[in-house]
């Protein structure tokens, strides 16, 4: 990305946003000089300033210096912005996140990490093993990683970058990396793609994008999604079964810790332990440490650095223990991801009731995959369903009709006719949300605060951190 030497002035819209904002401190640690605007004060905007970002909150042409090289913007930024038209009317290069992203990587030997689920955890699993093994990696990822000054960004000094991949609008397409992972392949973004098959071409066109001297590992226990997806060039399968490059063998889960032993062929290079929960993590683990061992890490070094992985902001995020128990603040907004943090859950805490609090992300997203949305709440003792969390700009007329209450009258429906009897509660805002919580809470028990929206803050005003 040869261009980028000459940029001196960038600007970023939507400054404030988690993966654009990682932009914002690359390039002040080039030496450019940052502006940025979003549409309101938060944590982030406020980091950026004391590293050296001029944000102005409000968008707005005049925003934009009149010396700015480069106009960067976050893809939830409308084509009607003010600041995108006049650089736009100034011929000056604007990128989206992920066009930027894509043209960095291009000069870096780069591995990518994608997979509707687990890509943000794989990816800081894997940047920590690389970094203690001495690889020195530029690492971005899609969420705050405690142990990076940068939040969710590691400036590294050699060549290479380890970055989360989107599935969402195609945007892993800007890669050419010299490695990838795929952690699985779910219907998701059924906006943008028309049926799974398109999902699972998109994929496949990734790999196909990955250079002639690379590779792929991928999730063979998915079988239906990773495991399924063909490549010509080599592919590495981790999984239960015998035929697996890698194979996962004694899984053991006890308290607050779990276990696993790495086979590769018939030799058991050892036992990998962690203290983040479920079985979705023991694949994400596997995933980076086949990664980074393929690289040269030994595994020793995969086992140290994986045994010291707490965990990253809002996946699996113990919050806080106000009534005794844990409030846990998770992303999770697929049905696959839900069940999964269940279980995950249930594994780490067996004795303990689960509250669950969701809040859907995206009404398309929520009308597509209804019925699997219902039956992923199984296993939880009390729900309670915030209203959907609107996405600007990708919801349609169709969409217009679907509430959160039409869940929770689902879930009722589909636990009358299991002759299952819990409480079920809908929440029309926030505020009606933290009501019902302490309608169903019992002392112990573990809240399991679940979405990709603004449900977050009910975790942090929960354990008494609303400022965090």
């Amino acid at each position: 990305m040869d261009w980028l030497k000459e940029v001196k002035r960038a600007h970023i819209i939507g400054i404030g946003g988690i993966g654009v904002s990682a932009v914002a401190r690359l390039l002040l640690s080039s030496g450019v000089e940052v502006s940025g605007s979003d549409f309101a004060e938060s944590g982030v905007v406020e980091v950026l300033r004391r590293v050296g970002a001029k944000v102005t909150i409000g968008h707005d042409a005049a925003n934009l210096p009149a010396d700015v090289d480069l106009v960067v913007r976050t893809s939830a930024v409308p084509d009607d912005n003010p600041e995108l038209v006049e650089a736009r009317r100034r011929n000056i290069r604007n990128l989206t996140y992920f066009e930027f992203l894509g043209q960095y990587a291009d000069g870096k030997r780069t591995v990518a990490v994608a997979g509707t689920n687990g890509k943000s955890t794989t990816t800081a699993m894997l940047g920590l093993i690389l970094i203690e093994a001495g690889f020195d990696p530029t690492v971005i990822v899609g969420t705050k990683v405690p142990s990076f000054d940068g939040g969710n960004l590691r400036l590294g000094g050699s060549n290479l970058l380890v970055v989360e991949a989107c599935e969402h609008q195609a945007h892993l397409l800007v890669f050419r990396p010299a490695a990838a992972v795929v952690t699985n392949v779910e219907e998701d973004h059924l906006d943008y793609y028309t049926d799974r098959q398109h999902i699972m071409d998109t994929f496949e066109q990734f790999l196909s994008q990955i250079r002639p001297e690379g590779f792929v590992v991928l999730n063979a226990n998915d079988s239906d999604g990773a495991g399924a997806l063909q490549c010509s060039g080599r592919s590495l399968r981790f999984g239960s079964g015998e035929e697996a490059d890698y194979r996962l063998g004694e899984i053991m889960v006890g308290d607050g810790v779990q276990s696993f032993h790495l086979y590769k062929s018939e030799q058991d290079l050892g036992e990998i332990e962690l203290h983040v929960p479920g079985r979705f993590n023991i694949e994400n683990a596997a995933a980076a440490a086949i990664m980074a061992l393929e690289h040269g890490a030994s595994f020793e070094i995969v086992r140290k650095a994986l045994s010291e992985y707490s965990g990253i902001w809002r996946r699996f995020e113990v919050v806080g223990e106000p009534y005794g128990g844990p409030v846990i603040s998770d992303y999770g907004h697929h049905p696959v991801a839900v069940e999964g943090t269940i279980a995950a859950a249930r594994e780490f805490y067996p004795d303990r009731k689960i509250v669950l609090v969701f809040q859907p992300h995206h009404r398309n997203r929520t009308r597509n995959l209804f019925d699997r949305f219902v039956k992923s709440f199984d296993g939880a003792d009390s729900v309670v369903l915030l209203e959907i969390y609107d996405v600007i700009g990708r919801e349609g007329d169709e969409d217009a009709d679907i509430s959160s209450r039409n869940l929770m009258e689902a879930v009722i429906e589909h636990d009358h006719s299991r002759g299952i009897e819990r409480q079920i509660r809908y929440a029309a805002s926030l505020e009606e949300g933290f009501a019902a919580i302490h309608s169903v809470l019992a002392p112990g028990a573990v809240t399991l605060v679940l979405g990709a929206g603004d449900v977050d803050r009910l975790a942090r005003r929960l354990s008494g951190k609303e400022t965090d």
